[in-house]
């Protein structure tokens, strides 16, 4: 993108600020270059397949989730398509007053609601993802199928790392205390 700094010059001018800071430069690079593909990534798919079809990234993870996975309990849901409870009330009921999407009480637990997909949901996953596939292919195009196998190989172990370690590393790192309540970055008022 024009005006936008390359991923070279990106990791030269970290290098040069980080000078003697003693970091672990391959780890550093590996986690930026996840971050900056996932964007890339995402920002591709949601200005081309996904803007055709009407659908925000998330609202396109939901929908697979729930394709893939058949009816689910939200809580599944927004896990599986990594966000909140609440962001994905609003998804489910966006996706559902577009007919893709079915709400129901869990047959059991009057607490919990299901998700599905309705038939016209169905027939649009079957219709829109070959072309979300097509973009992904696209976004690929540089690797050969050995390197995507490696690839999506290798960011599997990363996602294992952090879901099987991750909440002693955090507890660790933590000694124990609670951690402090998320803030948006903002300072109060004072």
């Amino acid at each position: 993108m024009p005006g936008q700094r390359s991923i070279s010059e990106a990791e030269k001018l970290a290098g040069e600020k980080l000078g003697g800071i003693p970091v672990r430069r391959e780890q550093m690079a590996a986690v930026a270059n996840i971050y900056r593909a996932a964007s890339a990534v995402r920002q591709h798919l949601e200005n081309s397949v996904l803007r055709g079809a009407d659908l925000t990234w998330t609202a396109f993870v939901v929908l697979w989730v729930v394709w893939v996975w058949g009816e689910s309990e939200t809580r599944h849901v927004a896990e599986e398509s990594g966000v909140s409870k609440g962001t994905l009330t609003g998804v489910a009921r966006t996706l559902e007053s577009r007919g893709l999407l079915r709400r129901t009480g869990h047959p059991t637990d009057g607490r919990l609601v299901l998700l599905a997909l309705t038939p016209q949901g169905e027939d649009f996953m079957r219709r829109v993802f070959p072309e979300f596939n097509e973009e992904e292919a696209f976004v690929t195009g540089r690797l050969s199928d050995e390197e995507c196998r490696e690839l999506a190989d290798g960011l599997r172990r990363v996602v294992l790392q952090v879901e099987e370690e991750g909440e002693d590393r955090r507890a660790a790192l933590l000694n124990g205390e609670k951690p402090s309540p998320r803030r948006s970055g903002r300072r109060a008022k004072g």
